[in-house]
């Protein structure tokens, strides 16, 4: 029995080793097994098997695959040829005991490739980790709330479900005819029916494990020879077909497949901004408290906006990355910025500069396409035309209001947010255009300023450089590429943009020019990467999705693209985009925390210093003294209204006479008391009262209380506090207070109310008491001898120093002093000789006191005379008044009688009783107005001149100044970049 398996185990053998397989073998039983070696042939004695060791080639794995169409590699063994034994029953046993090694081994063998192939399998999943936030956070919660245990032993058991399952190899079948069915004459369709056939007709092996293998190794065999068939049938073909078919085959197949994985990818980005849409929304109506993705990009521009105000007095450079755009003038900058802001938002003109200052777009995720400026809360929708023009016309009158005259450009930042769903997070500044020629209407340094503000962005280390190319001219006419390979030699940080690309394709006649540029071997300079846009037909009202239309239209059909001479990773917008979030994000994590540490060595730095200046006063910056000094301010005007009324109308009493007094006595009182008797005195009196009253008075006195006010505000303000005044705040208050005096006006009905009040007050010429006439005499006796001495002192330097102080002091006159002091010897002897004279010379006594004069020698002019007779007699006037209003202050008797029966006549001291009641009454009204109305609303224009300087900040660096308030302002400002930074870093690494 045993020789006759033997024999048919030698058949079978002998069967197997007839098959070629394109192996040398060292003995005609390699291929067998070694159990099948030894049961079929006894007569080889038993040895040492030697393996060789174990390789292993690493191959894409795919669950769809079929068995390995490879040839395969057999162990090559070792043997010799030892004496025969009988114990053959011995060696059956040993050998099938051998049988449990090679089960155990290939367990080991095939759980290692199992474990290989998932650890494969594995690597190939995305990581969704970052797609976390898509699932709602009441899923992570519904552990917690629904018990899956209870729910687990509801489930049917293992038995159960395999019923209700199908049969999977039944479906196997079922697909490999199919797939034969769908690709006739295939090379797999043979291989797969020999593999079927094999199966059938070898059923008998199936239930050993000697006839399992042996199975196998033929079914392995049948595919190879199927495979190396169809492989020789394909090549007979391929030859007939020439080389450049069979390229531009291979081409166009790689360009559909691109263009069919660019329509799948542009579905699901639309699907994923919807939903991303949806998800906004929610977040903004509350539903979902969680931050987002915008917020990290918002405080990273949050960050910029304080750099960019903050002055680097402690070499603490800005050296935080932002995608800088830069470019010659109508290269496209603008218009690429718009393809990726995806709205039309900048202002656009015709080969004129529109881009007159640095414009800074942060661009963010949000539920709505909106745009809103730093400075201002109003959201524009950019998905209306309406409010993309008043946005574009907002953007062109903020760029012209910042240039200043004289300029072209200016070095100010505007800053703009745009938010929307799918718009890829980063910070772009958009820069004036290079120009190589300044033309007309400019000004002269227009060029180097240009220059000057874009080395100032590209000079930064971590600044992305985003240089954009106009394909549509000649590459030799470049500025901006000379521009940049300066600022960066080695193209580390710099994304080479080529623009216009479809009218570059038509008007250049060698496209290998473009593949050049796009290579990088025209241009002397080096970028991460090349990319080229079509950013629309020339047409300023197309819109972003007719432009994204064309632009992917043109590419589609492009001899660029299907010649290969662009790639399709290196074209369109959507592209660039993408690779500019990358490099932008990339950089940010790369450099925000060396940056974050550089301030807070800065920090330390000035808190330092402010120690060691100024220990006993608190950090105040800018702004927070100016809140200081307005509470400062606003108490002193509320200071006012505690002045006391007695006080204020001493105060306008005494001014206004100061000015009127002269009004009074010199066109009142002198013209009337040149009258002969008491009744045209008074009438005089009355007539001229009333002209003053209706015509000066008022008015007069509004001037008078408003310089009062005027003078009392200065003196509250001005006024030191002490050991706590703090003189820093000097020049703003005295900026504050001329400001607020000259907004401030006296109400214009003041003037008729009191000029009903002052008319009043004249007519009355009653005097109640003794009392009352004595202050009139007193006030009369004061206003003369103040006149007396004014004029004494005129008529001094009129005729020079008497003779005292020209031998005390050793003075003399002068020629014209000795002339009219002859004069006023001659017209003195006139008085004495006329005590009645009136207050005017006559032409024949002028002529008389000329011819005596010229008599001594002394030549005078009768003007001379005139002026000099105009003092001497004022001075004999002010002096009889005061005899007179000597004798008056026993006259209040006669008065009351109406000086009946009496020669002595005192008109004059009712006439300053009734000027002085007036004063009074006048000083009264006046401070009412100012108590009630005038301080009240001289508080609210100091409150609107505070208002307004805290505004305007160049008004408070003018203001506050000094180096106390610098070193505070640049350690708040360093103190909140600092916090901001570790902020933002905490969140990037959240993200992570």
């Amino acid at each position: 029995m045993w020789r006759t398996r033997a024999a048919a185990a030698c058949v079978i053998c002998r069967s197997l080793t007839s098959s070629s397989y394109g192996i040398k073998r060292k003995s005609p039983l390699q291929n067998l097994h070694l159990v099948s070696r030894s049961i079929h042939h006894p007569y080889y004695p038993s040895s040492k098997f030697q393996r060789p060791p174990l390789r292993i080639s690493i191959q894409q794995f795919s669950s769809l695959n079929r068995l390995p169409l490879h040839k395969t590699k057999l162990l090559n063994v070792k043997h010799g040829y030892q004496s025969h034994r009988n114990f053959w029953l011995a060696r059956l046993a040993s050998r099938l005991l051998k049988v449990r090694y090679l089960i155990l081994g290939s367990a080991v063998g095939g759980g290692y490739t199992a474990k290989k192939t998932y650890e494969q399998w594995k690597d190939m999943i995305p990581d969704l980790e970052e797609y976390k936030w898509i699932v709602p956070d009441f899923i992570w919660e519904l552990d917690e709330l629904v018990d899956f245990e209870k729910l687990l032993k509801a489930l049917p058991d293992a038995d159960d479900l395999a019923k209700l399952l199908p049969d999977f190899d039944k479906i196997g079948e079922s697909l490999a005819s199919l797939k034969g069915f769908l690709s006739p004459g295939s090379p797999g369709e043979t291989a797969f029916r020999a593999t079927d056939q094999g199966y059938d007709n070898d059923k008998q092996f199936k239930k050993g494990l000697l006839g399992e293998l042996i199975l196998l190794q033929q079914q392995i065999q049948q595919h190879e020879e199927e495979a190396r068939r169809a492989a020789g049938f394909s090549s007979q073909q391929k030859r007939k077909v020439s080389d450049k078919e069979k390229i531009d085959q291979l081409q166009e197949e790689l360009l559909r497949t691109q263009l069919k994985y660019q329509r799948m990818l542009e579905r699901l980005e639309k699907e994923n901004k919807e939903l991303r849409k949806l998800v906004l929304q929610r977040d903004d109506k509350g539903i979902h408290q969680r931050k987002l993705k915008k917020s990290l990009i918002d405080m990273y521009s949050e960050v910029l906006d304080i750099l960019s105000d903050y002055d680097a007095s402690y070499n603490t450079q800005d050296h935080l990355p932002r995608v800088v755009v830069v470019g010659d003038q109508s290269a496209g900058k603008t218009s690429v910025l718009e393809m990726i802001a995806q709205a039309r938002i900048f202002p656009r003109g015709s080969g004129e500069m529109m881009t007159r200052s640095p414009v800074k777009v942060t661009l963010s995720e949000g539920p709505h396409h909106v745009a809103l400026f730093k400075d201002s809360s109003r959201e524009f929708d950019l998905t209306k035309e309406e409010d993309l023009a008043a946005l574009r016309n907002e953007i062109e009158i903020r760029m012209r209001n910042s240039v200043k005259e004289g300029c072209t450009v200016s070095t100010e930042t505007i800053s703009l947010s745009v938010k929307g769903p799918g718009l890829q997070r980063m910070v772009l500044v958009d820069l004036p255009g290079v120009i190589s020629t300044v033309t007309s209407g400019m000004a002269p340094d227009t060029k180097e300023t240009i220059f000057s503000i874009s080395k100032a962005y590209m000079q930064n280390p971590n600044a992305i450089i985003l240089c954009i190319q106009d394909g549509s001219v000649d590459a030799e006419r470049s500025i901006v590429t000379d521009l940049v390979s300066q600022m960066d030699p080695q193209g580390k940080r710099t994304i080479f943009v080529l623009t216009k690309v479809d009218l570059a394709e038509k008007n250049v006649a060698s496209p290998n020019r473009i593949q050049q540029i796009i290579e990088g071997k025209l241009f002397p300079m080096k970028a991460l990467g090349y990319f080229a846009v079509v950013t629309g037909k020339g047409n300023s009202s197309e819109s972003i999705e007719s432009i994204k239309e064309y632009e992917e239209e043109f590419f589609q059909n492009s001899k660029l693209l299907k010649t290969s001479m662009l790639k399709a990773h290196q074209v369109t917008t959507k592209n660039l985009s993408l690779a500019v979030s990358d490099c932008f994000w990339k950089m940010v994590r790369e450099s925000v925390e060396q940056q974050a540490d550089a301030f807070k060595a800065t920090r330390f730095n000035l808190e330092t210093e402010w120690k060691n200046n100024y220990p006993r006063l608190r950090e105040l910056d800018r702004n927070e003294l100016f809140e200081k000094a307005k509470n400062e301010i606003l108490d002193e005007v509320i200071s006012l209204t505690q002045v006391t009324p007695k006080h204020w109308e001493e105060m306008l009493e005494k001014t206004l006479w100061e000015r009127v007094s002269t009004h009074v006595i010199e066109n009142i009182y002198l013209p009337a008391a040149q009258t002969a008797n008491s009744g045209t005195f008074n009438t005089t009196v009355d007539i001229k009262l009333k002209q003053w009253t209706d015509k000066q008075l008022p008015n007069k006195a509004v001037e008078v209380a408003w310089e009062t006010l005027q003078e009392e505000f200065s003196r509250f303000m001005t006024e030191k506090k002490g050991k706590e005044h703090d003189d820093i705040f000097d020049k703003l208050k005295q900026a504050v207070k001329e400001e607020t005096i000259k907004r401030h006006k006296w109400n214009e009905r003041a003037e008729d109310s009191l000029r009903v009040i002052q008319h009043n007050a004249l007519e009355d010429r009653s005097i109640s008491d003794k009392q009352q006439w004595d202050a009139a005499i007193h006030f009369m006796e004061e206003t003369l001898q103040s006149r007396l001495k004014d004029t004494e002192s005129v008529i001094e330097d009129m005729v020079g120093p008497n003779w005292k102080k020209r031998w005390l002091y050793w003075v003399g006159r002068t020629k014209e002093q000795n002339i009219r002091n002859e004069t006023k010897n001659e017209l003195e002897k006139l008085i004495k000789c006329n005590e009645d004279h009136p207050a005017y010379l006559a032409n024949d006594e002028v002529t008389t006191v000329r011819k005596n004069l010229e008599a001594r020698g002394v030549a005078v002019d009768p003007c001379l005379i005139k002026d000099t007779w105009h003092q001497i007699y004022r001075r004999y006037f002010l002096k009889s008044a005061l005899n007179h209003c000597n004798l008056c202050r026993r006259g209040f008797y006669y008065y009351q009688r109406h000086f009946v029966d009496s020669e002595l006549e005192c008109n004059d001291v009712v006439l300053f009783w009734r000027i002085q009641r007036m004063l009074a009454i006048t000083a009264n009204t006046l401070r009412q107005q100012l108590t009630n109305t005038e301080v009240r609303r001289l508080e609210k224009n100091v409150k609107e001149v505070l208002e307004d300087f805290a505004e305007d900040n160049e008004k408070k660096v003018m203001l506050l100044t000094g180096k106390r308030v610098q070193l505070a302002e640049d350690l708040k400002k360093v103190r909140e970049i600092q916090e901001k930074l570790e902020a933002f870093i905490e969140a990037l690494h959240q993200e992570k």
